[in-house]
């Protein structure tokens, strides 16, 4: 009987679907859980904020809110291998902490993957600088792979911090 039920909570995680967004960065393919994201607009004009670190691009209004806008391709020192100029797209990401908006070229798409399909023994290859591991696992969708990060992790609390100083000096 403790077999069956057992067996039956890896049906059930194996089954589970994952609803994931998927934009490029640099030439690989990134993803964040679906709650992360609060929408997806056309970028604004960025108004760019003395002292803050490169990958803070400035801030933008968007739908009345002034927020940071980040380039996640800057801060992951991706920022040479693409050649297109200008990011199109903002993701913009929220929690009870910070609000925020994530630069991408491309037009996101959500993807639907099983639990079972994300690898999360990625532990190994992360940020030495961070002292939290921000890459949550690689998720192989066919011939793919999309490495999952949790945007919380990657704005530790410096950045955060800095952030709201900029949303705040607007």
């Amino acid at each position: 009987m403790k077999e069956d039920i057992s067996t039956e909570k890896q049906k059930n995680s194996a089954s589970r679907a994952l609803q994931v967004v998927v934009f490029k960065l640099g030439n690989e393919e990134y993803g964040l859980h679906i709650d992360q994201i609060k929408e997806v607009v056309i970028t604004p004009t960025i108004t760019r904020m003395p002292q803050t670190p490169s990958y803070v691009k400035g801030v933008a209004n968007i739908r009345g809110n002034v927020i940071a806008i980040f380039d996640l391709e800057d801060r992951f020192n991706l920022s040479g291998i693409t050649q297109d100029q200008g990011s199109k797209y903002t993701l913009v990401v929220e929690s009870e902490d910070v609000k925020l908006g994530l630069l991408v070229n491309e037009v996101p798409n959500t993807v639907s993957v099983n639990a079972s399909d994300l690898d999360e023994s990625v532990g190994i290859v992360n940020d030495a600088s961070v002292e939290t591991n921000y890459i949550k696992g690689i998720i192989k969708a066919g011939h793919r792979l999309i490495i999952l990060i949790d945007i919380f992790k990657v704005i530790d609390q410096e950045m955060a911090n800095t952030l709201k100083k900029t949303a705040v000096a607007a």
